[in-house]
């Protein structure tokens, strides 16, 4: 028999909301510092790009998979699992003592994926339907923020404590939160039914690396080279595979029929495209601040003061997600999802062509966290009610794990570009710069294409509403 828990919902919040946050910085926590990655492990480039490349599939195969299995065996008990991976992977890396290891410690941390669909699930099951959305709204924006404030953190953090403490502080961080889980948050009575299949993971985690390897290597090796080729035609093979899989099994890894959902897939498509920007974006502006003064473009900044520019992003991200549901209560989710998309093409193509002092850099991407804070937040609420309880944490997790695969592509895209062409002391051209903040200008503005077709009202939410009540109340207008 369970233990009785108690504290209230804000108490379950805040334990959602430290679990998120930790998996939020664990995401941006390395990028100033890869330098010293490289340094401290005698490695080369690729191989330490494989530092954030592990963390990003790990994370995207889990969310999916562990928001199934939490649908199926209870939130709270997988919250509890998720939480305890986290903090081990944290302190794998801490005490890492190659660059191998190093590697394998950020493919467990990337299984903290799973916390984003735990958590909006427990919100959608435990807190009440009137303050649901603005729970929704606290636990996404925080995310976004967090990962912003781990570019900020990271420099302070190994100046006065070393770089090992990059892992530590979310070890500690992430083991108090599992505590708080077991004490403080219930479990979910919703469950849904059926055998969970392992295999669609398996693909799915296939087509992924598949192609993301080939992204990321094709400039080094050739577009037309038979690895790369070869690579994307493993990725096709294995995505029609993945497909037949989940068509096939009795509990799929994604709903592939949720889909259909026009709430879900336009929500999943703004995600997708959101991602991609924004992971590249605040994985490669530190790398250009950071650039010497000598290159004719960088700023010399060391990775405190590029950590400095950028806070104004995270607090207009952190700001923005959470009123964003209100906002989404008076003026439609299309509307303030638009906005929010709007926002980043200025702040990209800002980026892209007025980029001569720091402050310009500062402010113009503080427009990129209104628009983060529009989005995922918006887009949280979106999901919860296009869908039935029961799939609650397979539909989040799905919209988080699109998110991850879509700033995985936009990360690999903007390092291509950025690194085709090198300059005298082996510094990237300006102009790889300005090129890939033009690209990722232009998929902001497919961003607002996208969100004109979310729907005013999620059909689920639509077509149930009298028959379940409270489901309407936490319906995105």
């Amino acid at each position: 028999m369970p233990l009785p828990r108690s504290g209230g919902t804000r108490t379950t919040v805040a334990v959602l909301a430290l679990g998120t946050g930790a998996f939020g910085l664990l995401q941006s926590l390395i990028y100033p510092v890869l330098s010293q990655v490289r340094e401290r492990f005698d490695s080369d480039q690729s191989t330490v790009t494989w530092v954030l490349t592990a963390y990003l599939l790990s994370a995207a195969v889990a969310t999916p998979l562990i928001g199934r299995i939490g649908d199926a065996v209870g939130k709270q008990r997988m919250l509890v699992v998720t939480l305890s991976l986290l903090a081990s992977g944290s302190a794998m890396a801490a005490l890492a003592p190659s660059i191998e290891w190093l590697i394998a410690a950020r493919v467990v941390q990337g299984l903290g994926g799973g916390v984003l669909p735990l958590a909006f699930g427990i919100i959608r099951d435990e807190v009440p339907p009137a303050r649901s959305g603005t729970a929704v709204g606290l636990v996404a924006s925080l995310l976004s923020a967090a990962f912003g404030i781990g570019i900020v953190l990271a420099g302070p953090i190994v100046d006065g404590l070393g770089y090992t403490w990059l892992f530590w502080l979310p070890a500690i961080v992430t083991a108090v939160a599992a505590v708080g889980a077991v004490l403080f948050v219930p479990e979910s009575p919703v469950r849904s039914s059926g055998r969970i299949s392992f295999l669609p993971a398996v693909l799915l985690a296939g087509w992924l690396v598949a192609l993301l390897l080939a992204v990321s290597e094709g400039n080094t090796r050739g577009w037309a080279s038979m690895e790369i080729l070869g690579l994307f035609a493993t990725a096709v093979v294995l995505g029609v595979a993945w497909v037949v899989s989940e068509r096939r099994v009795s509990v799929p890894l994604i709903d592939l029929d949720l889909m259909r959902e026009r709430g879900v897939w336009t929500s999943n498509a703004v995600a997708f495209a959101a991602g991609f920007g924004t992971f590249a974006s605040l994985g490669f502006l530190p790398q250009l601040l950071q650039t010497p003064v000598a290159s004719g473009y960088g700023f010399g900044a060391t990775i405190s003061q590029s950590g400095w520019v950028l806070l104004p992003t995270s607090v207009a991200a952190f700001v923005t997600g959470f009123v964003a549901p209100r906002l989404v209560r008076r003026f439609t989710a299309r509307r303030v999802i638009s906005v929010g998309a709007a926002a980043s093409v200025v702040a990209f193509g800002g980026v892209a062509m007025f980029h001569g002092e720091s402050w310009h850099v500062s402010l113009l991407m503080v427009l990129q966290g209104v628009g983060v804070g529009c989005i995922v937040s918006s887009l949280a609420g979106v999901v919860l009610a296009s869908v039935p309880p029961h799939q609650t944490g397979v539909a989040s997790g799905m919209n988080a794990n699109i998110r991850l695969i879509g700033g995985s592509i936009g990360t690999a895209v903007m390092g291509g570009i950025i690194t085709a062409r090198t300059g005298a002391g082996g510094f990237p051209l300006e102009v790889g710069y300005r090129d890939g903040f033009l690209v990722l200008a232009v998929s902001a503005l497919a961003t607002v294409g996208l969100a004109l077709l979310v729907p005013r009202v999620p059909s689920y939410t639509s077509a149930r509403a009298q028959a379940e009540p409270e489901v309407a109340l936490t319906r995105a207008p």
